[in-house]
């Protein structure tokens, strides 16, 4: 990284006992191994800790592959680096209004690009609000980003489509067409709209459409260092 860029967090930490999505289970944080109990393994003054999690793979903020929607779909596991890490970015705001139409991303190229949807929903973020009347995709919205080529989309949101939905438009078209989908972003009011790249690599895990990752972008570096 060049001395002039500067890395700009946009993941919600996550923490024992935290709702992300309501109805689904917040993550439990133990102890598999114990400094105390590891003391009795090493050398005097040597200790470790071996933490245990259990939790769902939709915790924090996440990535979706196709998986997570289709059951022949890639698994998260099976993404590609090039479809989840140094992408030019570009942020669109979505302004007022729950359904974020495709006219605003009229006259933008965001072929190859990640598209990060800043709604300024992750103000809500663990309060009753973040699960109300969250900003989605609309239809249209998500059919523009697939014919436009799109690498990634991602928002500051509970959920891309209308939780209202039962067909899940945007998960459908975008997965369907192999762009993974980032969810519960934050932080997108300290991006430009572009000179930056977006990178949000999850642990490869295979057999799951979700995992949550450390999304971040590397500002004044919207040259790519790939040959």
């Amino acid at each position: 990284m060049s001395a002039s860029a500067r890395l700009v967090d946009l993941s919600h930490p996550i923490e024992a006992g935290m709702i992300t999505y309501p109805g689904l289970p917040a993550p439990v944080v133990s102890e598999f191994l114990s400094r105390p109990a590891s003391a009795e393994r090493y050398s005097e003054g040597t200790t470790f800790s071996i933490g245990r999690v259990e939790m769902v793979a939709n915790t924090g903020t996440y990535v979706d592959a196709p998986f997570h929607r289709f059951e022949q779909g890639v698994d998260v596991g099976a993404l590609p680096l090039e479809k989840l890490a140094d992408l030019e970015g570009i942020v669109i705001d979505a302004g007022a209004g729950r359904g974020v139409g495709p006219e605003l991303f009229d006259e933008i190229d965001f072929g190859g690009r990640a598209i990060l949807v800043r709604t300024g929903w992750s103000r809500h973020w663990r309060t009753p609000a973040y699960a109300g009347e969250n900003p989605y995709l609309t239809r249209a919205s998500a059919e523009r980003l697939v014919a436009g080529g799109a690498a990634l989309v991602g928002i500051d949101s509970l959920n891309i489509d209308d939780t209202r939905d039962g067909s899940r438009p945007a998960h459908t078209l975008l997965l369907s067409a192999g762009i993974p989908i980032v969810e519960h972003l934050t932080n997108l009011d300290r991006l430009p709209t572009t000179g930056f790249r977006f990178h949000c690599a999850p642990a490869p895990f295979r057999g799951l459409g979700s995992f949550p990752v450390r999304a971040y972008a590397v500002v004044g570096a919207a040259t790519s260092t790939r040959t």
